[in-house]
């Protein structure tokens, strides 16, 4: 049955990127069919396991992804833990494979303890991939990135430094201390710091889980901590919103400067208040969206050119085959101008 399928799935697949090159759409109208993110109606099955579900920025991803399977015609399976832990979100992992997907996406809380199995699906026949957060050391046959490592690392630091007015220290709060992107982007913040402004310094990183209260109580005690701190990192969608709180509740706006990666609709209070100077992030429903195109891409082993038209909206996405990553593009940084212009 399950070769078969995958013959039943190339045939679809190209017959689908037929239709794209000709200019058409094709559509399921059936749309989600329950709360988990199932949308689409074809053979192919493409799942995505979160690093945590509930938060916006992962229901942002779902909501790009149920878009692709609509447009696609695929049928999309989303489910992750409700805290951002390893052991749970392997669960699900086994179950999709259990279920026998087409193609299983995972954003890793822990990327050397999901390594295993990630194997474990590809022997049973399922493409595996990562997106959001890579697993570098597996199997996966291609990361779907937000955005170059550097790129975040940098934009994350001179944003900062900008609103310090180049010197200071400052500290960062960071969520899962495993997590491959939040440790790769903190590595290029510590190189760009020590090259770019060398008045400046890093003086401690902490880790509040997926934990938006977590991460504000973690701002709160680095403050006390170091008096003359006077910048802030959050390093993820949930510690971006909680260290601008912190200054919020210390009264401290215009004297300790945020930034961070959070969602615009979560950032744009602290944004237009003056805690946070900066959120960069990215279109993440397009990253969702992406992350459904590469599954079908995947799943009709068409592969990935150098420049990739995912769509209208997506019309140059870069791959570089030697890492095997596909590139959405650049960040970009929300302000109190432009955060009121997405829903998420």
């Amino acid at each position: 049955m399950k070769i078969s399928r995958r013959i039943a799935v190339t045939v679809a697949a190209a017959a689908t990127a037929a239709l794209l090159m000709a200019g058409c759409t094709s559509r399921n109208d059936s749309g989600a069919s329950d709360g988990g993110g199932d949308s689409g109606g074809g053979d192919l099955t493409v799942a995505f396991v979160p690093k945590l579900q509930g938060i916006p920025y992962f229901e942002a991803m779902n909501t790009g992804g149920q878009k692709a399977a609509e447009e696609l015609g695929f049928t999309w399976l989303y489910q992750g833990p409700t805290t951002a832990d390893a052991a749970a979100q392997a669960d699900i992992v086994r179950s999709y494979i259990q279920q026998g997907v087409d193609v299983l996406f995972v954003a890793p809380n822990d990327p050397d303890s999901l390594a295993p199995l990630l194997q474990e699906a590809k022997d049973a026949g399922i493409h595996v991939a990562t997106t959001d957060t890579d697993a570098p050391d597996s199997v996966r046959e291609v990361f779907v990135s937000q955005a170059s490592s550097q790129g975040i690392g940098e934009t994350l630091t001179d944003t900062l430094l900008k609103a310090m007015g180049g010197k200071g220290k400052y500290a960062i709060v960071s969520c899962g201390e495993t997590a491959a992107n939040l440790n790769a982007w903190i590595e290029v913040m510590r190189e760009h710091t020590a090259e770019k402004y060398p008045d400046s310094e890093i003086v401690d990183v902490v880790y509040a889980g997926e934990d938006q209260a977590a991460a504000t109580s973690m701002a709160t005690d680095l403050m006390n901590a170091h008096p003359d701190l006077t910048g802030l990192v959050g390093v993820c969608t949930s510690s971006a919103p909680g260290v601008a709180q912190a200054v919020t509740d210390a009264g401290r706006i215009g004297k300790v400067f945020t930034v961070g990666l959070g969602t615009p609709k979560s950032m744009q209070p602290y944004l237009e208040s003056g805690a946070s100077s900066g959120s960069i992030l990215w279109d993440v429903e397009a990253l969702g969206y992406l992350t459904g195109w590469a599954g079908v891409q995947l799943a009709s082993d068409a592969g990935f050119e150098a420049t990739n038209k995912v769509s209208d909206a997506l019309p140059a996405v870069e791959y570089d085959d030697s890492t095997k990553v596909l590139l959405l593009g650049p960040p970009m940084i929300f302000t109190a101008e432009n955060a009121g212009d997405y829903d998420y």
